[in-house]
């Protein structure tokens, strides 16, 4: 696998930087359209449709992600054509999205009842937003994979305009329609993939040979269905448990405060705000594996201590700029940018802002522990921080100051048992693990 050049990566980057910005600003002026032209009933309909497509898509799917990318990069490394563990992926992917479908047909009245608003039409709308976003994470884990960054940060933008083009569109003509929204909303991931499919069938037909005999050997034995299969179940766990964390507490808030509609509303709204970098890392992790994938099958864990130390010392110097940036103009903005009838205290924006910091942190240590072959690590430190975050929700608290107290200390509790894990796989005196290992 050729190395990008200095210039390369920074294209790379640049477009990637592109593609997140408009994704991002996308989710977040679905938001704003969906707060100033619908009733307040009506948007925490849609809001519901949003968190938990946002909830469930990347939960799973996202595991399909690092799996894809994680197979595709160690084959290139190693000298073994990605294409059989491409298709035992997407097999797999499909499989992992029936049984999505079998289990929110089956909370469909909890659903339907709790979360939107009595709209049956919605579970059209959610089945159909985890069939897409199985489509939109394979594809972007190859396009990772192959390090085709510029038609990745392509599949991000078609996203974002998929979703918010036509909203808008409805908004301006006067035709508003919280039904319209959430078909929009998620058939947008469906959409990106098209543009992907043509440059993925060019790379897996142009497969050329490398690596040495040792390699070749070990990743043969990762493509294996049923390692394949071991790897998916536990990141696919985890990384729905990711979401959980991440996303959980404003459906527990709507479910608990269904006769506050306008306050709960509002909390949504903050909420979302405060996880908009949580939408725009995906696409730096995905940057990171290939590398750090390489790096493992080399053996070189001085390479991934390095790339840990760079990432944290970044979310350092952003993360207190952003933190007080929540608490000083984030209700303001909740109110005038979303249509918000309550204004949310400043303290619980910036102690949600803190929150988003912790998952970056965790989210930084994932990939590493993905490449390592770590898969049960990352397992179990989001099993704990997921059972301790739903404890602290289940006291008998406020439900928003529940809500925040469970936001801080579940990812807290995720971040120290993941990156005890990393610190034990990298130490200089411990031997190269085989990057094929789920352990």
């Amino acid at each position: 696998m050729a190395l990008e050049t200095p210039g390369g990566q920074a294209r790379s980057a640049a477009a990637m930087t592109v593609g997140v910005l408009v994704v991002g600003l996308s989710g977040f002026g679905f938001l704003a359209v969906v707060g100033n032209t619908l009733s307040s009933t009506e948007a925490v309909a849609v809001t519901g449709l949003y968190m938990i497509i946002t909830i469930v898509g990347p939960g799973l799917f996202y595991s399909v992600e690092q799996e894809t990318s994680r197979l595709v990069s160690s084959g290139l490394a190693g000298g073994v054509n990605p294409a059989t563990g491409l298709r035992r992926v997407a097999v797999l992917s499909l499989l992992l999205s029936g049984a999505a479908v079998v289990v929110v047909l089956a909370l469909s009245p909890l659903l339907v009842s709790r979360n939107f608003g009595g709209h049956t039409s919605f579970m059209a709308w959610l089945v159909l937003g985890i069939f897409a976003g199985a489509a939109i994470y394979f594809v972007r884990g190859a396009l990772a994979g192959y390090g085709e960054f510029g038609t990745y940060s392509v599949t991000l933008i078609v996203e974002g305009a998929a979703r918010l083009v036509p909203c808008l569109a409805l908004a301006v003509i006067g035709s508003a329609n919280q039904n319209l929204f959430g078909l929009l909303f998620a058939a947008g991931a469906l959409v990106a993939a098209l543009p992907a499919i043509s440059r993925l069938r060019t790379r897996v037909r142009t497969f050329e040979p490398a690596g040495t005999m040792d390699s070749v050997e070990a990743v043969h034995d990762a493509q294996r269905f049923g390692r394949i299969a071991m790897s998916l179940a536990l990141l696919a766990t985890a990384t729905l448990l990711t979401q959980l964390v991440s996303n959980l507490a404003p459906l527990l808030v709507s479910a608990k405060m269904v006769d506050q509609p306008a306050v709960a509303s509002a909390f949504n709204f903050a909420f979302v705000l405060s996880r908009v970098p949580l939408l725009l890392y995906g696409p730096v992790q995905s940057m990171m594996m290939p590398g750090l994938t390489a790096a493992t099958v080399r053996g070189d864990h001085a390479a991934l201590r390095r790339t840990m130390r760079k990432a944290l010392m970044a979310l350092a110097v952003i993360g207190v700029p952003a933190i007080a940036g929540a608490g000083l103009i984030g209700p303001w903005a909740v109110v005038t940018f979303f249509g918000a009838e309550v204004r949310p205290p400043a303290a619980v924006m910036a102690l949600l802002a803190l929150s988003t910091m912790l998952l970056l942190v965790s989210l930084v240590f994932q990939p590493a522990l993905v490449a390592l072959g770590k898969q049960r690590t990352v397992f179990v430190a989001w099993i704990v921080g997921t059972a301790v975050l739903i404890a602290l929700m289940a006291l008998p608290f406020d439900p928003i100051d529940g809500a925040v107290v469970a936001q801080l200390i579940g990812p807290m509790v995720v971040v120290v048992i993941a990156g005890a894990g990393l610190l034990r796989a990298t130490a200089p005196t411990n031997p190269a693990p085989v990057v094929t290992q789920s352990s």
